[in-house]
C-alpha cells in the first residue's frame, strides 16, 4: 500500500478537513474530502479509499450511520475507518467501535498522533493478519513466544492472563465487552463465574501496572 494510500476525510467543518488534508499530503498520502455522510458514501464508492477518517457529528447522515452503512457493503468490510470526534466520553467511544470503527481519535487533532495512528492502521490492513509482536508504551507482547516484557524485563503471566492482555492490547483504547472477552478467551461453551475476568484483570494489573487497564463500569475493559 505504501505512502500513496488514498484517504477520504469526512467532516462538516472545512477548516478541519483542509488542516488534515494539508498534513496528510505532506506525508505523501492522496486525500479526498467529503462534508457529510451522504457525500462520503458516494465518494467512497467512486474512489475506493484505503482509509476513511470519519467525523461523528454531521448533518444529513452522522458518522455512526455512515460507518454502519459502509460496513454493510462487501467492498468496505475491511476498509480502515477511524472516527474523529469532539465527544470524549466512554459511551460515545463504545458506539463508534460497535458501529464498525477501527480506531477513535478525539479532537483537537494533533497531526503527529493522527499520522502515526493512520500508518499503524494501514500497516495492519496491508498485513491482513494480527501482529505477532504488540508494542504499547513500555509493554511488549510476543504472541509467538508467549512472552510479555515491561521496560525490557520479562514478566510471568499465566496462559489466560497472557491471552487476555494480548486481546486488550491488540486495540489500545477500544472497550472490549465482558461477553466478548469471555467468548474469545474462555469460549462461549465454557461456563465460568462472573468474577473470573475480574480476578484475571487484577492479576494482570499487579504485573503491568494498575493504570494500564481501565474498567468501563457495567461494560468491559480497555487497555491504555
Amino acid at each position: 500500500m505504501g505512502t500513496a494510500a488514498k484517504i477520504l476525510i469526512v467532516d462538516d467543518e472545512s477548516d478541519i478537513t483542509e488542516f488534515i488534508s494539508y498534513n496528510l499530503k505532506k506525508e505523501g498520502y492522496e486525500t479526498l474530502i467529503a462534508s457529510n455522510g451522504v457525500e462520503a458514501i458516494k465518494k467512497a464508492k467512486e474512489s475506493q479509499p484505503d482509509l476513511i477518517l470519519l467525523d461523528v457529528m454531521m448533518p444529513k447522515m452522522d458518522g455512526l450511520q455512515t460507518c454502519e452503512y459502509l460496513r454493510s457493503l462487501p467492498e468496505f468490510k475491511d476498509t480502515a475507518i477511524i472516527f474523529l470526534t469532539a465527544l470524549h466520553d466512554e459511551a460515545a467511544e463504545l458506539k463508534g467501535f460497535n458501529a464498525g470503527g477501527d480506531d477513535y481519535i478525539a479532537k483537537p487533532i494533533k497531526p503527529k498522533v493522527l499520522t502515526s495512528r493512520i500508518k499503524a492502521r494501514l500497516k495492519k490492513v496491508s498485513a491482513g493478519v494480527e501482529p505477532q509482536i504488540i508494542e504499547v508504551g513500555d509493554i511488549t507482547i510476543n504472541r509467538d513466544r508467549y512472552v510479555v516484557s515491561k521496560s525490557g524485563e520479562d514478566l510471568e503471566l499465566a496462559r489466560k492472563e497472557f491471552e487476555l492482555l494480548s486481546l486488550l492490547a491488540s486495540k489500545p483504547g477500544r472497550v472490549f465487552l465482558r461477553q466478548e472477552i469471555l467468548d474469545k478467551i474462555w469460549g462461549s461453551d465454557v461456563v465460568i463465574g462472573d468474577r473470573t475476568i475480574d480476578v484475571h484483570i487484577r492479576k494482570i494489573r499487579s504485573k503491568v501496572g494498575e493504570d494500564r487497564i481501565k474498567t468501563v463500569k457495567g461494560v468491559g475493559y480497555k487497555f491504555e
